[in-house]
């Protein structure tokens, strides 16, 4: 860390005195990328142009999504098939608190009436969290979807909690189960969900059109950018 960085701020995640060393750990989302991203191949060929294009792999913004903040691991192995959810965990009973051992429960489907993810006949799942996470005064945090996780056969909702306040109970996550044909097991520690830190602030809106220097600023800058590779990530990356 130079003089000029700022000092790190800290999340506190607890959980009960008898898991710990048995619950997986959250961890920060740079060291949970998946093994697609770390072996897909930085450019590929372009059919369209005949010649070799950048992958998302050389995308600072998509990358810098999945890689901040942090993920919130499955409490143990999931088994699914024929549409049935089983597992095995080794979460003992008895202990001060009382807390669901399993990693999924559902919602009805009567919860999420009149949004598009409404049908009649399917419950959305619940993943289940036994982490309790306290932010700094003043930052609350997003709870979504690990960041371009399509190979998940979930989608997590998104959430905003002003978790510098609210600190003392788990925050579970509802998800759509999308992937109706998934047979198998989803590993304990899969992401579940990913969070990431928002400093409340109140923000207003304003509109302008261009000014002269502003449109040559723009212009100077897509016409660097169209004719050499890596300037976001050289210039203006943080």
């Amino acid at each position: 860390m130079t003089s000029a960085d700022p000092a790190p701020m800290t999340l506190t995640f607890r959980c009960p005195k008898e898991l710990e060393g048995i619950l997986p750990r959250p961890v920060p989302a740079a060291l949970g990328v998946p093994t697609w991203l770390k072996t897909m191949p930085q450019q590929a060929f372009n059919a369209l142009n005949g010649g070799t294009t950048d992958t998302v792999k050389r995308c600072p913004p998509f990358v810098d999504a999945m890689t901040s903040g942090f993920l919130i691991p499955l409490i143990c192995d999931l088994k699914v098939e024929n549409g049935e959810f089983t597992w095995d965990n080794d979460i003992a009973p008895g202990g001060e608190l009382n807390f669901v051992r399993s990693p999924v429960g559902l919602h009805d489907a009567s919860q999420v009436t009149g949004t598009p993810l409404f049908e009649a006949d399917r419950f959305m799942v619940k993943f289940h969290n036994l982490w309790t996470i306290e932010a700094p005064e003043g930052y609350a945090l997003l709870f979504t979807h690990p960041a371009n996780r399509f190979d998940l056969p979930f989608t997590t909702l998104t959430g905003l909690v002003d978790s510098d306040r609210y600190y003392d109970n788990w925050i579970h996550f509802p998800a759509h189960w999308h992937d109706m044909n998934f047979s198998g097991v989803l590993p304990k520690g899969t992401p579940i969900a990913q969070c990431m830190p928002v400093k409340r602030d109140k923000w207003e809106m304003r509109t302008a059109a261009f000014t002269t220097e502003e449109s040559q600023r723009l212009h100077d800058l897509t016409t660097t950018m169209y004719n050499e590779t890596g300037i976001y990530r050289r210039q203006f990356r943080a």
